[in-house]
């Protein structure tokens, strides 16, 4: 079974990529071992999205890349 994460005390951070400005600014946070909690900054009541840790990495590195993120493989 799988649990979800109690995340009422996280400390949230809002991306790199989101260059300051008001839209498309995603939030994660960093302090759970093995997975990646993500929100969209302006509905943090909205939910929040669980990644593993290693698909977030992998995520991350395709970015910096520059890979094609709406290729589905």
């Amino acid at each position: 079974m799988t649990r979800t994460p109690d995340l009422s005390t996280a400390v949230w951070r809002k991306s790199s990529y989101s260059e300051g400005g008001a839209n498309d600014c995603l939030e994660v946070s960093d302090d759970h071992p093995g997975i990646v909690p993500v929100r969209d900054s302006k509905r943090p009541d909205d939910g929040t999205l669980i990644f593993s840790a290693s698909s977030w990495s992998a995520f991350t590195a395709g970015v910096k890349r520059g890979a094609d993120l709406h290729a589905v493989g």
